[in-house]
């Protein structure tokens, strides 16, 4: 009889990226046994959860902000070629932008405070960050505010490296604003680009006297994305029905904030501002605008045509919105004519989400911690989040029991055919958002039912109801997904028992490759 080739063949478990030490090393905010990462680790699951200066339900934004640059600083200096190609991943990969420039500063103040050697680097990691034209402002704001006047060299040649790539005439009317305190002007005048042709050579000189208010400032013939903006302003003020020319709008650079400042009190009818502003909107500001396109009654008709380009999946790829970016916008839209687009693009959004064999069970945190929000508006919380990842996993797997769990648990049932969306919409209509403690280790014993593997959705602060890791038989795999990016966590660091982080599908995929006993590596 054959003992090793059997129908069934549990593969040798890989080892992931995210590793420490196995011995317990503190209690968890919840008093339950608290595991700690090695630097890299620790790193990358706050980075990837961090929105920064943002409150966490157990940790202060001070403290979680100053927690973060001291571990950027101690990485840059302990594998500076690791942390860069990290810093440019969680700008371009993860899609976090403040989490990013924060680090990116960092990298370079820890290096030039500990008189490391440089060959480009920090000027390079600078650069790299810097994907958005207000961004090379917000790397300035913050290293001023931290760090002082003084800005370093390698920091001013990585923002004008950026500049040159950034810094075109729609951009400058969509981002040169008065509301920062760093305008494009005062970019120029700290850190010197060299345009990369005369015509940007004239906008750097045009935002240099626009900041500085000159009155007699005249647009440049090289600049006719600007000069037609000043006219149609112009025109607008004698005639406001110029603003309902989408073809002027879209030539003159005009941003949806602009027009419909411009047209307030001017009896235009919304309705027809909203569908000229349409064709030079980008994908974010169409998912951002739903509501305010439904509450201007714009017709079914260019409704359908905004609709079909939220779901086409070039779009939704190009645009980087994390899953809970459209779950924010079905709850916000008042009508329904959104609602199929918004699913096709969530599912579009968490194509990284893999089709898993065998039985899986799946348990949602939605203690009170994960009540936390991480949105700025407050819209949406951590536990939609695992609920979001949660349930498309579940779909995705050829058999699943879902579980939301605190103090106690409740089982979710999914049903066949159900959206994402509604399922989601579902969960909280039916009370599996609990608040309460955190009671892992209970629920792990509770639900597991000879389930080939057990995923978790959690900010890991379990609390003191055993072990969590020997919740299941050692050769059941553990995969957790981090939401919050503490300390501590709840499962060691070892074989078998793996944590994933961040607000994105990214880390789904590495579920059956380390099953399959491959190792698991960092997404970058």
């Amino acid at each position: 009889m054959a003992k090793l080739n059997v129908r069934k063949v549990r593969a040798a478990i890989g080892l992931g990226p995210i590793a420490g030490p196995s011995r317990v090393a503190g209690p968890t905010h919840e008093g339950g046994a608290g595991y700690a990462r090695d630097l890299k680790s620790e790193l990358f699951l706050l980075a990837v959860t961090n929105m920064v200066g943002e409150q966490t339900f157990y940790e202060p934004a001070a403290d979680r902000d100053a927690r973060y640059a001291g571990l950027v600083r101690a990485a840059a200096l302990a594998d500076p070629a690791w942390t860069a190609r990290f810093l440019a991943w969680l700008r371009t990969g993860a899609n976090m932008r403040t989490a990013a420039v924060v680090g990116a500063a960092e990298f370079v103040h820890g290096r030039l405070a500990a008189k490391a050697p440089s060959t480009g680097e920090n000027r390079r990691v600078i650069a790299g960050v810097l994907q958005r034209a207000d961004e090379p402002g917000e790397l300035l704001a913050y290293w001023m505010s931290r760090h002082g006047r003084a800005v370093p060299k390698p920091v001013k040649r990585g923002i004008a490296d950026a500049v040159q790539r950034l810094y075109t005439e729609r951009n400058l009317l969509k981002y040169d604003t008065a509301s920062h305190a760093f305008r494009f002007g005062d970019v120029v005048d700290l850190t010197h680009p060299a345009p990369v042709a005369p015509w940007q050579g004239d906008l750097f000189a045009y935002a240099l006297g626009r900041r500085h208010g000159r009155e007699d400032l005249a647009v440049p013939a090289s600049l006719p994305v600007l000069a037609a903006n000043e006219r149609l302003r112009a025109d607008a003020a004698a005639d406001p029905g110029v603003l309902l020319d989408a073809e002027r709008l879209k030539a003159a650079g005009m941003t949806w904030e602009d027009a419909l400042s411009m047209s307030g009190g001017t009896g235009l009818s919304k309705a027809a501002l909203w569908t000229a502003l349409l064709p030079s909107m980008g994908y974010m500001a169409r998912l951002r605008n739903l509501r305010n396109l439904d509450q201007a009654g714009v017709a079914d008709d260019v409704a359908a045509q905004v609709a079909a380009r939220l779901a086409d999946p070039g779009e939704v790829a190009r645009s980087r919105q994390l899953p809970m970016r459209f779950l924010s916008a079905y709850r916000a839209a008042p009508s329904l004519r959104w609602s199929y687009a918004l699913e096709q693009a969530l599912t579009q959004s968490l194509a990284n989400v893999p089709a898993l064999r065998g039985r899986t069970l799946v348990l949602v945190d939605t203690s009170g911690s994960m009540h936390a929000g991480f949105s700025r508006d407050g819209t949406l919380m951590r536990w939609d989040a695992a609920v979001v990842f949660g349930i498309a996993l579940a779909t995705r797997c050829a058999d699943a029991d879902v579980v939301s769990f605190s103090t106690g648990s409740t089982v979710f049932k999914l049903r066949t055919g159900e959206s994402v969306l509604k399922a989601i919409e579902r969960f909280r209509a039916e009370g599996h958002f609990h608040g309460g403690g955190t009671n892992t280790a209970t629920a792990v014993r509770k639900h597991f039912k000879r389930h080939d593997r057990v995923v978790i959705l959690t900010d890991e602060q379990a609390s003191y109801d055993g072990s969590v890791s020997s919740s299941v038989p050692p050769e059941v795999p553990i995969f957790t997904w981090n939401l919050a990016g503490y300390r501590f966590g709840h499962t060691p660091a070892t074989a078998g028992r793996w944590t994933f982080g961040g607000l994105s599908d990214a880390g789904f995929g590495m579920i059956p490759l380390l099953e399959a006993g491959r190792d698991g590596t960092w997404p970058f």
